[in-house]
């Protein structure tokens, strides 16, 4: 297993040095080529004044002798090549000895070795007549002097430092650059490990600037405080349905125990008592397995068209009661010469508005208001259901539709299991609708619930 930055340093590295030396082949290959192909011309150009000397001393004395043209013999030893003059009837007139040439220590070759000595026979003419022949000879294709494998070194040496250089370069700028990936992802790595071993406080602030990274980090810092809360939920979740249960079985066994013992009196008083704990810790179970199904999704929906209007107005009829013995005032608004016609399940959704109404009804004080309101908009019908309650606390507001969750100790006082809004939302999300919650301790709670618009 290698690490991400030797990883990522060795993957960087293999390309550049990959490119690097196709480079440098390609490059040297090139220059090779237009090397010998600049000293191929210079041949043949020397190759072609040769001829042309020679035209030119025939055409002086109008006959081949054994002096004729043999200055060129010191040029032609000085520069690695022979010459042999022949005749029109191919008879030696005078020729160089290769062996001269060969030996001689500052001759050297296109590969570096003597090669095998080749001739060129290139006809001399007169007045459109061939009057003699001139054969050049070499022990290579190509003739190099010093300065010119000189040159070739030179550049071979160039394109060796160069390699050097840039991989030196390369190897430079592949730790920086993989360490700008590693550093962060590996703090990240850290991050989830120490996430996945329970210690949910951990974060990671190292910094970057490569948006991919930076979003990873920022989801794993997220998911910390999210696991970090769900851990805090589950402990809270285990404490209040411990405290929930216990608290109506200790009522029943004191009252049981203390009936059995005389204490307290068999009668209808104490068992209509005893009746009531039954029936609350019968609701909590209730609560608790609606909970089960709306998370486990066996929840059917049997949906029919319904007034939304009527249905509030049914729900607000049926807490006139309630409403009374509090001293509350409820307000219903409904914007008129509207269409609240909707699809939805009416018994789910009617309890939804029971759950609402009744939060706002038990925390609000005696002599308070509540405000219902409908309206509609080109996509949605619109309900808000308003109080002047104790309110939530900002701390608490954005976990209010979590199951068991009951908030500040001022609301824990009134009795409640807080799993009424954790069904609010299940249902409202099987009918394809939101709900948000704005509130402000002492001043009360505003919940709006949007419909999108399904007739």
């Amino acid at each position: 297993m290698y690490s991400i930055r030797k990883k990522l340093s060795i993957i960087i590295l293999a390309c550049s040095i990959l490119a690097v030396l196709l480079t440098a082949i390609f490059v040297n290959i090139t220059i090779n080529n237009k090397f010998s192909e600049y000293m191929v011309n210079n041949q043949n150009k020397r190759n072609d004044r040769i001829v042309q000397y020679f035209q030119e001393v025939y055409k002086r004395d109008k006959k081949w002798t054994a002096a004729s043209g043999s200055e060129m013999k010191h040029e032609a030893y000085m520069s690695n090549y022979c010459i042999t003059l022949l005749d029109s009837n191919k008879k030696l007139v005078w020729m160089m000895d290769p062996n001269d040439i060969k030996e001689k220590e500052h001759f050297k070759s296109l590969d570096g070795k003597s090669g095998v000595f080749t001739t060129n026979s290139f006809p001399i003419k007169y007045n459109g007549h061939v009057v003699g022949y001139v054969q050049i000879g070499q022990y290579s294709s190509v003739l190099l002097s010093a300065d010119d494998v000189n040159f070739k070194l030179s550049i071979n040496e160039g394109i060796i430092a160069s390699i050097f250089l840039s991989l030196l370069i390369v190897i430079i700028i592949s730790l920086y650059i993989s360490k700008q990936f590693s550093v962060p992802i590996r703090e990240v790595s850290n991050v989830s490990v120490k996430l996945s071993n329970g210690d949910y406080n951990s974060k990671t602030n190292v910094d970057t600037d490569i948006l991919e990274i930076e979003k990873l980090k920022s989801s794993i810092n997220t998911l910390g405080e999210k696991l970090n809360h769900q851990d805090l939920l589950r402990k809270r979740l285990v404490s209040d349905i411990s405290h929930e249960i216990r608290t109506p079985l200790n009522i029943l066994q004191n009252n049981l125990e203390a009936m059995i013992d005389g204490i307290f009196p068999v009668n209808t008083e104490q068992l209509i008592g005893l009746n009531d704990e039954v029936i609350r810790f019968g609701k909590l179970l209730n609560n608790l397995n609606a909970l089960k199904e709306f998370e486990a999704d066996t929840v059917s929906i049997n949906r029919e068209e319904v007034r939304l209007d009527e249905l509030l107005s049914s729900v607000c009829d049926d807490f006139s009661i309630a409403l009374k013995e509090k001293n509350i005032d409820l307000a219903y608004n409904i914007r008129p010469n509207k269409d609240y016609s909707i699809i939805v399940d009416p018994d789910k959704l009617k309890q939804v508005f029971i759950n609402l109404l009744s939060n706002a009804v038990k925390f609000s004080d005696c002599g308070g208001k509540v405000w219902i309101n409908l309206t509609r908009d080109k996509e949605n019908i619109i309900v808000s259901i308003r109080d002047t309650g104790i309110g939530i606390s900002k701390k608490d507001l954005p976990f209010i539709f979590e199951r068991l969750y009951r908030g500040d100790k001022s609301r824990n006082k009134i009795e409640g299991s807080g799993i009424g809004l954790t069904i609010v939302k299940d249902i409202l999300t099987l009918h394809s609708a939101s709900i948000e919650a704005q509130s402000e301790v002492g001043k009360g709670s505003i919940f709006t619930i949007r419909f999108r618009n399904n007739v």
